[in-house]
Order: C-alpha cells, then structure tokens, then sequence
C-alpha cells in the first residue's frame, strides 16, 4: 500500500534524480553492465553500424556488407538473431553503444586512445593507412606524367594551408589536427557533416565542390574506381589497426568476437568476404551504378517495385514487407520453381492460383494477384489476432505452412500456458516443436507433422528484411516496422 509519506518519498526521490541527469551522462552509460549471457537470453544480437557502400546496404533485394556478412556469421555462431541498428554517423554510434542500444559496433573504427577511454575493441580486423584523396589536374588525361606529378601534392609539408573537409571527431580529424602540429603553417580543417560518410566526401573531391578529403587506403583504392579523376596516393598517417568495439562493460562479449574473429581470419572465406567489397572493383562499379541498389539512390528494391505498392494496398501493407516476402520466396525470379511445383514470384501453386482464376502463373502480375488474393483469404482467418504485427506473422507463417499447422501450434500453445494469440515468443515455439512426436502426436494436435523451422524462420526472415528495407529503401508514408 502506497502511503502519504511513502509518495511524498517517491516524488523527492524522483525530483532528485532528475535533476542530476544533466551531471551524470557519462556515469549512466557506464552503468550498462549486461554482458553476453543477458544477450543469449534475449536471443538477439544487435549490431551498430552506419549506411555505406562496404558496411550496410541493398543490392537486388539482399543485404549486403563486409560487416553486415562478418556480423550475419558471428551471430550465427552463438545461435543467435542478428539485428542491425544504423547510426547517422560515428558519435552516434557511441552514444548508441554506451546507452545500450546495440550491444557491438560493426563498423571501419580506427583504434585510438581517445576512442579507448569510451569502449573496449576488439582484435584487429586489418590495418589501413590514411590516404590525401584530391583532383587531377584539368586535362591530365592529355598531361605527361612527370606534368602530372608536377602538379599534385606529394609530401605532407604540402598540406599547409590546404582546405581539407573531414568528419568531426573522425581519426581523420584527428590526424589532421597532429599534422597541423607538426608541419610549418596550419592545415585548414573544415568539418564535414557527420552523416555525410567517406565515399561522399570523395565524390565531392572529383565534382570540384571541395578541396581535399582524407581516406583510409582501402575505402581510397576502391571508390577511386567510380572517380577515375581523383588521386589516393599520398600517404598521410602510419598504419592503423581498424577494428569493431564493445562497452567495456561486456568482457565475456569481447572474449567470445576476439575468438571467433582471430578463427575466421585464417579462412578463406574472411579473404572472400574483404575482396568482395575491397578489392573486385567490376563488382563495386556494378552495384554503385545498378538500379535496384542503394547505392544507386533510387529508392528502389526490385522492378516489381510498382505492382508491389499496388497490391501491398489492398492488404494495408507496406510495400517493403510484401516485397521482402516476393524475395524469400523467388529473389524475384519470375520463372522460379520449387520442387513441390510452386510457381513464380511469390510461388504459387497451380491448384491455388487456379481457384483465384489465375492461369500464368509466369506473368508476374497474375502470379502476384494470386499470392494477394491468398494473403487477403488469410488475413481473413486469422482477423481475430488483435495485434496487427503478430496477426502478419500468423500470415506469413500460414503462407509458408499452411493455416491448419500454424493452428495446431497455436492449440499447443494454449496447453503450454503460452499466449496463442502471440507470435513472437509463443506460437512460434509452438511451431518448432511439431516435428516432434511427443508433441505432433499430442490430442490438441490435428495436422499431424509438420517442418517447423521452416515457417519458423521464414517468418523471421521476412520480418528481419524487411527492418533493413525499412532502414535502406525510403518510404513516403514511413511505416512502423514489424
């Protein structure tokens, strides 16, 4: 029972505490100490990272990224969900971390002292140097090379008086500022906006709207090829490790990414994975230049993107959820088949789109009427799931495994003492546990045996995309994500 005094207490206690919020930022983040068994209990390791052509992005439909494919992995490794929260730039990143937000920063972070007093890195995932990234001079292409070399700045003394726009609080700022220390006449540090990430700054280099920019090697080497009128030759730093982080609060966390990193970087699929977006430049140009790809800044997912907005209406959906669907389940291959003889863009099955008056299941607009006429029919038998986001996971599991299996779990549910009309966390155990005989053999079971990793993780998988469609691919009527 609350009292007088105990609420009088209350509110002095409270009244206290907010007034030293302002003092105590540092020491509140500090004050995140779950580790990784909290993270293994919740299931789902959130990663920290910033939107960049070799982090985070969309080509074709699919996530792509060295540290979103290094991060896929690891989670992988602990049998665990990976959830990927994108950050404007690098302080938020930090502040992200240390409030826990994100339990690692996967992310191209130079390891300097500075960043040490704020968290804990990880082992070296490479060393870079940072590189001067300026223009060639007008009409090099017609220059010999000596006039070229001429012309160019070749040694960091040269940098004295220079204008060169960098990111605050990024290591290139913070090199900049030792140089200008150490070098007769000051550089110009001009401070870039923090969203604004490498790859653009160097763009702004070869289009003449800036000076110079500062790059790491690899990042340099690589973008270079989308701007053939850029130099990245001039060394500006020593070699610097390049690694991921987390709160200094997660030791067993940190043990448990050093092992695995130090594993995997003596395989070939590490090499794989850094040649895939450092190295192979063809593949580089082609996913900067593509149009259904982030990169490109099209907004757009597929060349189905239209009659996917179209038909995502009639179902109150948002299109990047029907879309991420149309990809688990043909990659959008129009002329898909499976082995059950499930057709097309969503894979429908003959019998079906023939009951919903479809006969080409090969035209991708009579396939996707199909596949919408039969998420409309189950939108309709699970209307009575109140909460809209699980009742599009009762769909989704249903379209994969038909309605009849998901209600069987949803009546093992009931007995189990879980919420049957909740499908995170609840039916979805429920779903798992039907390819056992103790439980598909169960009275309350109806449908018998039933794969259900399968609906499991398909259901996962969707919803998961589609987060990342969210955060990739703009939406003018930005929904809440699932």
């Amino acid at each position: 029972m609350i009292t007088r005094k105990s609420s009088a207490l209350f509110l002095f206690a409270s009244l206290f505490i907010f007034l030293g919020l302002n003092q105590c930022n540092d020491r509140l983040a500090d004050e995140i100490t779950y580790d990784l068994p909290e993270i293994k209990e919740r299931g789902t390791l959130i990663a920290l990272t910033t939107y960049s052509p070799t982090s985070y992005f969309l080509y074709r439909g699919k996530t792509m990224g060295f540290e979103y494919e290094l991060m896929q992995r690891f989670a992988e490794s602990l049998a665990l969900d990976l959830e990927i929260k994108v950050a404007e730039d690098i302080d938020e990143l930090t502040n992200m971390l240390r409030s826990g937000e994100g339990d690692i920063i996967a992310h191209n972070l130079t390891i300097t002292p500075s960043r040490q007093e704020q968290m804990a890195f990880t082992v070296p995932l490479r060393q870079v140097e940072q590189r001067l990234v300026q223009q060639m001079p007008e009409g090099w292409k017609d220059m010999e090379k000596e006039e070229i070399e001429a012309v160019l700045l070749r040694d960091t003394s040269q940098l004295a008086g220079k204008k060169i726009y960098v990111r605050k609080n990024s290591s290139y700022y913070e090199r900049l500022k030792e140089l200008s220390e150490n070098i007769k006449g000051q550089v110009k540090v001009r401070k870039a906006s923090g969203t604004k990430e490498t790859g653009a700054l160097i763009a702004e280099v070869a289009e003449g709207l800036i000076d110079y920019t500062l790059a790491d090697n690899n990042i340099a080497e690589i973008t270079q090829t989308l701007h053939e009128n850029v130099d990245v030759q001039l060394p500006v730093s020593e070699q610097q490790d390049i690694a991921w982080a987390v709160r200094t609060s997660s030791p067993e966390l940190l043990e448990e990414v050093n092992q695995w990193l130090n594993k995997i970087q003596r395989t070939a699929t590490f090499n794989v994975i850094y040649n895939r977006y450092f190295k192979n430049k063809r593949k580089f140009r082609e996913r900067h230049e593509y149009e259904y790809s982030s990169l490109a800044r099209t907004g757009k997912i597929s060349e189905f993107d239209s009659l996917l907005q179209q038909y995502a209406d009639s179902l109150g959906w948002d299109w990047r959820l029907l879309a991420s669907q149309a990809f688990q389940e043909s990659r959008f291959q129009i002329r898909a088949r499976s082995w059950a003889g499930a057709r097309g863009l969503m894979q429908v099955m003959p019998r079906t789109a023939q009951s919903f008056g479809v006969t080409n299941l090969n035209d991708p607009e009579q396939n996707l009427q199909a596949g919408i006429a039969y998420l409309n029919h189950l939108n309709e038998f699970w209307s009575h799931i109140p909460d809209e986001s699980q009742k599009v996971k009762f769909m989704l599991a249903s379209y994969n495994a038909g309605p009849y299996h998901v209600e069987d779990a949803q009546r093992l549910a009931a007995k189990l003492g879980k919420d049957s009309l909740v499908w995170d966390n609840n039916v979805e155990d429920c779903i798992l546990l039907k390819a056992q005989k103790e439980y598909y053999r169960d009275a309350v079971v109806k449908y018998g045996y039933c794969r259900g990793l399968e609906p499991y993780k398909y259901v996962k998988e969707i919803t998961s995309r589609y987060n990342r469609y969210v955060d990739l691919i703009a939406e003018l009527n930005e929904d809440e994500a699932v």
